[in-house]
């Protein structure tokens, strides 16, 4: 008996000593992997800077949480998980979700014409559903858009009415309702005036009823009053040109596309939803994943709210958003039950890089596994081996070079060669390398984007694919070097009734300039005959009366085509 209690203790004690080993290894390993991530945001972790915070999720617990930075610099705040953010487009899924709890109300449907709760919009030629909003098929043009382009800056208070004011004033759509996806505001914002009518509620009462009163997320609100005090909430912050950082807060009233203020604790609870669902049950979950189409069956990457894609082999549930000074990214990888959540203060940050990077440590195993399967794959097929990249001579990349006009709606995009290398752009934010597959053929980003150039007819074209998506196609264009009296054509006043606003066009040293209400003034860089565009800016396609006299332009500036703009009848003379 004193044996056989003796090899039991001694069991006992070899038990513990092991299990004391592997949780130390447990520990090591974590810190291991906070360690690497602490290094992705070692350039925000100062006392004199603002950051982010940050919210890594495992089997539906923060297994790290932190702040990296300032939430307030002048009060020596630091970012933290309890601290409150304005999160932006990430927004955009709680407005969805109040959308689909409603129509399991039985308020709406999602195939309801818009204009049954919103009956002030316009009839268009082809009616826009709930559906066609929710997934950005609408058409509409992006309202904030067309404030920027009416004078209103972000410092200005603008309203809910200020805002149905403005898409109500459109005249037309960018494409027939479900033909193409395009990102709106428009459409998102739209969805908060349909939540207040269907349930008598504004989006704000509807959402804390329906869904943050009941997942526990006590510090999330929608802003629809500037002037509210909202506890806990980083302050926003932009890049100052003069050194250091100056306050970069927004006074716009208008929800549905951002407006949730909320902290990475809260968005701990949200992410459970999705596995465990307390609010609106498995049919939600599988409504506000389900992916849209449009007209042509062509499936799209968004569903309600969210972006469904891969990473890595990944499959990835994500959005982005970007306001003021805050930027936010929640990817979901749901096979792994991972999630991150960076919420940050700086507008320079880029939370969805950041988050990405963070993914890479924390499911570097996973990772490194789909990829020497795909290895395997991709070698096992005829003619195995990875697919190589070509090297062309400068002078075949210089031929390309120049600006290319779509065949479908008008835009232009700029081919350019520096130090080398094809570059593509739309002379605003949409940039990237053409990196050679073949002769013709090159990649355009990470996401499956591409560019193929061929000859048709004797002209050059460039057909273009983003994110896997069918392809359109561009054909080259004259470029216009214009002389000062071809300038001075163009010179005069112009107003738009969609916008309620003029601008005046001005010859200055030689340069075509644009001067909006508030007296800003740009330079207008001339593309093609009569196209001119402003640098990271809108363009400007001018139209001629049947003499041959400029008699007016529309304006094109991502997500807004041709918004119109007539010369006043002084100007042409």
């Amino acid at each position: 008996m004193r044996t056989l209690h003796k090899h039991l203790c001694l069991s006992i004690a070899v038990f513990f000593i092991g299990y004391s080993a592997l949780a130390q290894d447990g520990v090591k390993d974590a810190n291991s992997l906070n360690a690497k991530v602490d290094a992705i945001f070692a350039q925000y972790d100062k006392p004199d800077s603002p950051g982010c915070a940050l919210g890594v999720i495992k089997d539906g617990k923060l297994v790290y949480a932190r702040g990296y930075g300032m939430a307030n610099l002048e009060h020596g705040v630091p970012n933290g998980p309890k601290l409150v953010y304005d999160i932006g487009s990430t927004s955009k899924q709680f407005a969805a979700a109040s959308v689909l709890l409603l129509a399991q109300q039985g308020k709406l449907s999602l195939d309801d014409d818009a204009r049954k709760h919103i009956p002030e919009l316009p009839a268009y030629q082809k009616p826009i559903t709930i559906r066609h909003l929710l997934h950005h098929t609408s058409g509409l043009r992006d309202y904030l858009t067309l404030f920027s382009l009416a004078g209103v800056n972000l410092d200005d208070t603008t309203t809910e009415k200020d805002a149905l004011d403005i898409i109500i004033r459109q005249k037309a759509l960018n494409f027939t309702p479900g033909d193409e996806w395009l990102y709106s505001n428009s459409g998102y914002f739209l969805l908060s005036i349909v939540i207040k009518r269907a349930s008598g509620k504004s989006f704000a009462e509807f959402a804390k009823e329906n869904i943050f009163d009941p997942l526990g997320m006590k510090h999330t609100l929608i802003l629809n009053d500037h002037k509210k005090i909202v506890p806990m909430r980083a302050t926003g912050y932009s890049p100052d040109p003069r050194g250091g950082f100056q306050i970069e807060m927004s006074n716009f009233e208008q929800t549905g596309d951002g407006a949730v203020q909320t902290s990475i604790e809260d968005l701990l609870l949200w992410d459970q939803n999705f596995y465990e669902p307390k609010v609106g049950g498995k049919a939600f979950l599988e409504q506000i994943q389900a992916i849209g189409a449009l007209n042509n069956g062509e499936k799209l990457d968004y569903a309600s709210g969210l972006f469904i894609g891969e990473y890595k082999g990944l499959r990835r549930v994500s959005h982005g958003g970007s306001w003021a000074g805050y930027r936010a990214e929640l990817a979901r990888f749901p096979e792994q039950k991972f999630s991150v959540a960076c919420l940050c203060n700086l507008s320079r940050t880029n939370p969805s890089m950041l988050a990405t990077r963070v993914a890479d440590v924390y499911l570097a195993e996973e990772i490194k596994a789909l990829e020497l399967k795909k290895a395997k794959e991709v070698n096992a097929a005829p003619g195995g081996g990875a697919p190589g990249t070509a090297v062309l001579a400068e002078e075949k990349l210089k031929e390309k070079a120049g600006i290319y006009r779509s065949l479908t709606n008008g835009e232009l995009r700029r081919i350019t060669l520096r130090e080398s290398k094809l570059w593509i752009d739309d002379f605003a934010m949409l940039r990237a390398t053409l990196n050679p597959i073949s002769e013709t053929r090159f990649a355009a980003g990470p996401d499956g984007s591409w560019v193929e150039f061929k000859s048709e007819g004797g002209k050059t074209q460039l057909s273009l694919s983003r994110n896997n998506r069918k392809p359109e196609t561009f054909e080259r264009a004259e470029a216009f070097e214009p002389s000062a009296g071809q300038l001075g054509e163009y010179a005069g006043s112009y107003y738009s009734e969609e916008l309620n606003t003029a601008y005046r066009m001005s010859v200055e040293e030689g340069k075509l300039v644009v001067i909006d209400r508030n007296g800003v003034k740009r330079p207008l860089t001339p593309a093609i005959r009569d196209w001119f565009s402003v640098i990271s800016g809108p363009q400007f396609e001018f139209s001629r009366d049947p003499a041959g006299k400029v008699s007016g332009f529309v304006v094109n500036a991502g997500r807004i085509r041709k918004v119109g703009f007539s010369k006043s009848v002084d100007s042409r003379n």
